[in-house]
């Protein structure tokens, strides 16, 4: 890992730089993972100097930490990192103040915790101001557009100041511990992947659901909705690394290629088969966690008497190829449901024949993998009861991984502090290329377009459930349920 290297953080004053960022950066120097030379720098519009900043980043810092876990000594040590550079990016001249800042023979890389619309601007008045050189790197943070044509101008912009191997798009799940572990799982053991296709999977279920509204988003929410913010990308990169076949080699270039066949494998949603295969809801108000919540029109900041915006999206998505032909994914994504919990479940074919009869269509075993809010894995199997009544009575049990338990760590690290150690390293195989963009758009496009010609709207469902009625029949007329298991 190189020492030489410079981090500048635009927005340093903003939401995702004070929840995610900073505390993600005190972890890893905490932790002994950065070198002694590395410094940041704040950069925002706001009026201060670098000791202000000081102060205010270790006040948050000490009120984010768990009770009992602040540790003085190591912010003393990350503080003498840190600096703040005022910067209006809509003025071309400021620039100038990170060019007097930078040290020469460094590597700086600009992450840009900003609005998607001010990354053109930026970049550019980077170079004008000779902050970009061969080796400077970048880090966009999502959305990259808002379609296939949108995503293309942000990343041609980019692209004439930044080559693509100094481009990080991060999509943050895939700095999860347990979405890595998914290559791990599926390639170093033997048993799961000779099992990995349509031989033996029945189908494969993918949820993301937020317990949360809109918290105070809504003009700009009702611009994206739930399929461009979290299928475009979360959902679809989670599908990847379900599907993907394997890479030649662990490496960013080999990862991310097979990544992209599996985008371009999709068989697209269309207007032939939307309302088979494609249900969108909207929340009413209802109850979550034991408190009254308001429905999506009446949330703060609303703009109008109506909306046909999604916060809801559940699909049957169809792979066209060998591996899995005919194994349907199952994906949902909405706000204000049940829980929060972001889960694949994989759901592996029964016995051709059961000597159990009683167990027919219960005996399936499954392999659930969880992502928040507890990172683990576990096995579904079926064992005998201990029971002296019972000649061979039948039960589900569950093998189950724990990574916070296993690890024997106090915490499960951040998926962004996973994400600038790569950046650091100057790794992309954690970061989305700019052909998974394009290809990911291309198949919600066509799925956007096809809700556009059939006039499909929304379908109301009670904030605190787990969405409209209309996504229960999707996955039944199939035969199948949706897993709610623990």
């Amino acid at each position: 890992m190189s020492s030489n290297i410079d981090l500048v953080i635009f927005g340093a004053r903003g939401d995702l730089s004070k929840r995610k960022l900073f505390p993600a950066l005190f972890e890893l120097d905490r932790a002994g993972l950065l070198t002694d030379s590395v410094r940041i720098a704040g950069v925002a519009r706001q009026d201060m100097d670098s000791v202000i900043f000081i102060e205010q980043m270790h006040e948050e810092l000490k009120s984010g930490a768990k009770e009992g876990q602040w540790d003085e000594s190591a912010w003393k040590r990350f503080s003498r990192r840190l600096h703040y550079i005022k910067v209006d990016f809509a003025q071309k001249k400021e620039f100038a103040a990170l060019n007097e800042w930078a040290i020469e023979k460094r590597t700086i890389i600009y992450y840009l915790a900003t609005p998607p619309s001010l990354y053109g601007s930026i970049c550019k008045h980077l170079h004008d101001a000779n902050c970009v050189n061969s080796v400077s790197r970048i880090v966009l943070e999502k959305p990259i557009g808002d379609d296939l044509e949108s995503s293309r101008s942000v990343n041609d912009t980019v692209g004439q100041y930044f080559t693509e191997r100094n481009i990080y798009r991060i999509d943050h799940y895939l700095g999860k511990e347990t979405v890595q572990n998914l290559l791990a799982l599926r390639f170093a053991n033997r048993m799961i992947n000779s099992q990995w296709d349509n031989s033996c999977i029945d189908h494969v279920q993918i949820t993301v659901a937020e317990t949360v509204g809109i918290e105070g988003r809504w003009s700009y929410y009702d611009k994206v909705g739930q399929l461009r913010d979290m299928v475009q990308n979360h959902l679809l990169q989670l599908l990847c690394m379900v599907a993907m076949e394997p890479p030649n080699a662990l490496q960013a270039d080999e990862i991310r290629a097979e990544k992209v066949k599996l985008l371009r494998a999709l068989s697209p949603i269309t207007a032939d088969n939307v309302v088979a295969q494609a249900v969108r809801g909207q929340y009413a108000a209802g109850w979550v966690a034991g408190e009254p919540v308001v429905g999506y029109m009446e949330e703060e900041g609303s703009e109008s008497d109506s909306s046909n915006n999604e916060t809801y999206v559940a699909l049957k998505v169809m792979i066209d190829n060998w591996r899995w032909a005919g194994v349907p994914f199952y994906l949902r994504t909405g706000k204000r449901l049940q829980e929060k919990v972001t889960q694949v479940v994989i759901t592996y074919k029964d016995n051709p024949h059961s000597l159990f009869p009683e167990t027919d269509g219960e005996a399936n075993n499954r392999l659930v993998i969880n992502l928040q809010p507890n990172e683990g894995i576990q096995l579904e199997m079926v064992s005998k009861k201990h029971s002296l009544k019972e000649r061979l009575g039948l039960e589900k049990r569950s093998l189950n991984l724990d990574f916070f338990d296993s690890s024997g760590d106090s915490r499960i690290p951040d998926a962004y502090e996973r994400l600038f150690l790569e950046v650091i390293k100057g790794d992309q195989w954690l970061f989305v290329s700019r052909d998974e963009i394009e290809a990911s758009w291309n198949w919600c496009d066509t799925l956007l377009d096809a809700w556009d010609d059939k006039k499909i709207g929304t379908k109301s469902y009670s904030a605190g459930s787990w969405g409209p009625s209309k996504a229960e029949i999707l996955i039944e007329n199939d035969g199948r349920s949706w897993y709610e298991g623990k």
